[in-house]
């Protein structure tokens, strides 16, 4: 189906200001895939807050035309699907884990601030931490020394507290 002139000012529209939202671009071929495997693809994406679309590869151009996601124009050729997200990792994350159980779908390539990411790139990025997890891992990493000099202190007050108890053992004993 074609699409006329408003309608695709309106698409570009639209990507132009997911792009101007998002942190990062990733591009997977989608050669193969049926549509019920797009469709589980699309639910994945958007319980994550990932934009995924298929788009000609033209208008995706125009629409990242001045953003940083320019500079992955020359990888925007075949069949792409598009996505997009303001989480930094959720669009390369939900293609890669997409691809591990769909060989159909290829990783093509992406981009993440200002810079091009080949196939391998983001696969990488897909493998950081969510935001959620990072934070946890800091917030451990703070508590733990907190936790270690409670534990310290702990044994001290317990080796404290029982040399007096054996201490004072001893001596009801002889008075006895």
């Amino acid at each position: 189906m074609s699409l006329n002139r408003n309608e695709k000012a309106a698409v570009v529209a639209d990507v132009s200001a997911q792009a101007a939202r998002s942190q990062t671009l990733a591009l997977a071929e989608y050669r193969g895939l049926t549509v019920a495997n797009l469709d589980a693809l699309r639910r994945q994406a958007r319980d994550q807050g990932v934009y995924l679309q298929v788009l000609k590869n033209t208008l995706a151009r125009r629409a990242v035309a001045g953003s940083p996601f320019e500079v992955a124009a020359e990888a925007m050729v075949g069949p792409l699907i598009y996505g997009f997200s303001e989480d930094a990792v959720a669009a390369a994350k939900v293609l890669a884990d997409f691809a591990k159980t769909n060989d159909r779908l290829v990783i093509k390539a992406g981009a993440y601030a200002g810079k091009p990411l080949d196939a391998d790139g983001v696969k990488a990025l897909a493998a950081i931490p969510s935001r959620e997890v990072l934070i946890a891992q800091i917030a451990g990493l703070l508590k733990s020394p907190i936790q270690r000099l409670a534990g310290v202190l702990a044994a001290l007050a317990e080796q404290k507290g029982g040399g007096a108890a054996a201490e004072a053992a001893p001596q009801a004993a002889p008075a006895a």
